[in-house]
């Protein structure tokens, strides 16, 4: 049995019932998550993209941190478009680093691997392939050079606060005194603003998450009516969770590989979380899992924070 079908039986086993966000990203999904990020109640790629742009040369000093030379390690690099302004900055200051694109997709590694170079002369450039931890493990044994991790995006909100901690703490067991790690958070702002982010007008992010069905009776052999579900985004204020959920509209029974689920009116499936973040949670973030804030970057609006930790 494949894992996605496999964790697809598991997690509709449960009560409530899930998915894993994980598996959003199909051909389609590629397109509408580019959709998502283009239309104009999607804020936070824009406020990371400016503070890339505009900030370049100081994130470029903070980053660089004095080191002779060193590894620049980004997870979930994807084309990076953001961290490519960064790349030229640091080689227009002759910093000695090698760009270490972590990425789950191999064709986008190799993409890295063969463009980069060409559009930014002198850049080298081993891109690794695969899970997360064991590619920071890989880059480990690759190099011994002091580290600097990006983890740009806001990625870090997929996860409950509670594994964001968790997660934060793996990535410093990986890490040696002194390395930097440059975290993107979406922070907490006017409740309508962050709302529409994840209910837009066009309805892209309904498709988004209504595609994960698709794609289950598309690869998995199951018979989900999209007809018969409704996308409901939720953003609670005082938390910080934005979530979304797919609600249906009728008792109905849906078959995935012989196997059957039982669906009530109005029962939920819990699609993923978006958690947004005060700067002084992220600060204490930092303190509880090994690390030091030194230094934030925000867009101008002040709705998106790349924050600088040290390894303490």
């Amino acid at each position: 049995m494949n894992q996605f079908l496999k964790e697809v039986l598991n997690d509709l086993s449960h009560s409530p019932k899930t998915l894993n966000s994980k598996y959003f990203y199909d051909g389609k999904g590629d397109k509408l998550f580019q959709e998502i990020m283009d239309c104009p109640e999607y804020y936070p790629t824009n406020c990371e993209m400016e503070i890339f742009t505009e900030r370049t040369r100081d994130l470029a000093i903070t980053l660089k941190n004095g080191f002779n030379t060193f590894d620049l390690v980004e997870m979930g690099a994807g084309d990076a478009t953001k961290s490519s302004y960064l790349l030229k900055e640091l080689m227009e200051m002759k910093a000695d680093f090698t760009y270490m694109p972590i990425d789950i997709s191999s064709t986008m590694v190799k993409h890295l691997e063969d463009t980069l170079p060409l559009k930014i002369e002198g850049l080298k450039v081993e891109g690794l392939n695969g899970e997360y931890f064991d590619m920071l493990e890989k880059a480990n044994q690759i190099s011994s050079r002091k580290k600097v991790v990006l983890m740009l995006g806001g990625n870090i909100g997929n996860e409950t606060p509670e594994n964001a901690l968790e997660f934060c703490r793996k990535i410093r067991s990986y890490l040696q005194e002194g390395d930097l790690v440059l975290i993107g958070f979406d922070l907490k702002k006017n409740p309508r603003t962050i709302l529409a982010a994840y209910n837009d007008a066009a309805g892209f992010t309904r498709d988004f998450n209504l595609n994960l069905l698709n794609r289950i009776n598309n690869e998995l052999g199951g018979n989900f009516d999209m007809e018969q579900f409704e996308h409901y985004p939720t953003y609670d204020p005082a938390t910080g969770a934005c979530k979304s959920y797919l609600v249906s509209t009728t008792d109905q029974k849906v078959q995935i590989s012989g196997e059957a689920f039982e669906f009530k009116e109005n029962e939920f499936i819990y699609m993923e979380i978006s958690q947004k973040y005060s700067v002084e949670e992220t600060e204490e973030m930092a303190r509880s899992t090994g690390f030091k804030a030194v230094k934030h970057f925000f867009d101008h609006k002040n709705w998106f924070v790349d924050t600088v930790w040290q390894c303490v």
